[in-house]
């Protein structure tokens, strides 16, 4: 079975094109939410990697839609891969996580994805301090 899961981080964010993306995909059952993965609370992410089985894809559009660091990704990955789960993101190409070349590439990808995390991040702090009244 190929199994979807999107998530946006606010409940103001929409899901449309992730859940298109996924259709696209062949996705046969989606798990989706709105919360920040910094949270920690992410019921559904726990729910879909419960549910996949042996011979299952778990397909996501981004990989910062998927985990929140490079060790989650890690994690989580070697978690679907004790299941016997595949692994495919959408929009960051195809890359089989079951040879050596496939496992580096998820290691790059997943580094990036958590600098683009970071990034944001520092962005929008800097971002809140600028807006910020400076006292004498």
């Amino acid at each position: 079975m190929i199994v979807g899961y999107a998530r946006v981080s606010t409940s103001e964010q929409d899901l449309t094109l992730q859940l298109e993306a996924l259709a696209r995909a062949g996705c046969e059952k989606v798990f989706s939410e709105k919360v920040s993965a910094s949270s920690g609370d992410r019921q559904e992410f726990n729910r879909c990697v419960e549910f996949v089985r042996e011979g299952d894809t778990l397909v996501v559009t981004r990989l910062d839609r998927f985990a929140r660091s490079s060790l989650d990704l890690h994690n989580t990955m070697a978690q679907l891969k004790d299941k016997g789960v595949g692994f495919r993101s959408t929009e960051q190409g195809e890359f089989d996580t079951t040879n050596s070349m496939g496992k580096f590439v998820l290691a790059m990808m997943g580094a990036v994805a958590e600098f683009e995390t970071d990034l944001r991040r520092e962005r929008r702090k800097r971002g809140l301090r600028a807006a910020l009244p400076v006292w004498p």
